[in-house]
């Protein structure tokens, strides 16, 4: 039995955030509806056609749902939310501010028919305040948390390569669920909450935030490197190569001095024989690191920082990381069913004993809708009627 076997989640979710938050709640054995727009569906869905003609985010997100096509401002709308809200656990929705108000979906609405549901709204800055009604999409709040002030070279600042504002905020959806239904065990009682994806975001901006805030200035835009610890980040090797490495104390130091570099004396020098004296000389170290490393190449230098214990890595593009070595030797990739046809795709992180996460197809638009209207207890002509309008 899956963890959450028996839980029915309903979820009004569009793009990134409340998908990969119901997504998990999926992989863990929640029953998820996922209410889409009549034909076209999710929006993610027309992101790109590179996964078999369909979209990479879709199918990143989606797996193990049921898609229920559904006109939400249509007049029979409401009684077909009322009986899917009335039996389900939870409830799940990023629509665009004020619209599940306007539906009488608000958290006080949803609670009243159904006291022991769950209420979870996400939304880019929260429910109130001067940004509330504000349109949020991943790289703007990048730009508003700060983000991207960080993130870049001197020279150039930039976004994070993934949709990190939304994964966040997804992250939070989903522990917030498991939170309060944790708390509903205790208490038979259900409750609300707000996630943002500015204060998601935010929170993961405290080591920069507290940085600037109390020390006077912001960490400056490396690049690949890091803005207060040194060495740590990239460095060519006598092969064109780039070897990435990280010392996090002065054992690795002296160790990386002695054993890599070849320099055992240049752990005590007094420009380098702490963290804040070596980032202070950055680039006289970054210097004698270079010429030391031109003398190998990239995997005798890999080979070196192995023996020396020292934290390393390849730069690898998509492809490297889809057939990494370790994914393959831990047996994290399974077979997932679309529309399409079959892909792969790869286990959540989390490996629980006992339990092997659930990685059922990805829906077709609107593949559910009749049965799950059956079940709700509406007929054939009720089903037929809404088609016709265009309402399913």
């Amino acid at each position: 039995m899956l963890p959450l076997q028996g839980i029915t989640v309903v979820s009004l979710e569009q793009a990134v955030a409340a998908p990969f938050t119901t997504r998990q709640l999926a992989d863990l054995g929640a029953r998820v509806i996922k209410i889409e727009r009549p034909a076209a569906g999710d929006f993610a869905r027309g992101y790109d056609k590179t996964v078999l003609g369909l979209s990479s985010h879709f199918v990143w997100l989606n797996r193990s749902k049921e898609s229920l096509t559904l006109d939400v401002k249509h007049p029979d709308a409401a009684q077909i939310l009322d009986r899917l809200l009335g039996k389900a656990d939870v409830f799940v929705q990023n629509l665009v501010p004020g619209a599940a108000a306007r539906l009488g979906l608000s958290s006080d609405a949803v609670l009243g028919r159904n006291p022991r549901v769950i209420v979870c709204n996400i939304s880019g800055y929260g429910p109130d305040g001067p940004y509330s009604l504000k349109k949020a999409y991943d790289l703007l709040i990048q730009c508003e948390s700060g983000v991207v002030s960080v993130t870049g070279t001197p020279d150039t600042p930039s976004k994070a390569g993934i949709s990190i504002a939304d994964i966040a905020a997804g992250m939070y959806g989903y522990c917030g669920v498991l939170t309060a239904l944790f708390q509903r065990e205790r208490t038979g009682a259900g409750t609300a909450f707000d996630v943002s994806m500015f204060e998601a975001l935010g929170e993961w901006m405290g080591y920069p935030a507290y940085f600037a805030n109390y020390g006077g200035k912001a960490p400056p835009r490396t690049g690949a490197a890091h803005a207060t610890i040194h060495p740590y980040g990239p460095f060519p090797a006598g092969d064109g190569k780039t070897v990435f490495l990280g010392i996090q104390n002065e054992r690795e130091w002296a160790s990386f001095c002695a054993e890599v570099l070849e320099l055992p004396g240049l752990a005590t020098d007094s420009r380098f024989d702490s963290n804040s004296h070596r980032d202070a000389h950055r680039q006289e170290l970054t210097g004698i690191i270079v010429a030391a490393f031109s003398r190998f190449t990239a995997a005798q230098l890999i080979e070196r920082l192995e023996k020396a214990q020292i934290a390393n890595a390849s730069l690898n593009d998509m492809r490297a990381f889809w057939e990494h070595p370790q994914l393959e030797a831990r047996d994290r990739w399974r077979e997932v069913d679309t529309p399409k046809g079959p892909i792969r795709a790869l286990l959540p992180p989390v490996s629980m004993r006992g339990v092997e996460a659930r990685m059922d197809p990805i829906p077709a638009v609107g593949q559910h809708t009749r049965p799950i209207l059956r079940e709700l207890g509406f007929d054939d002509a009720f089903i037929s009627k809404l088609e016709r309008d265009n309402a399913i």
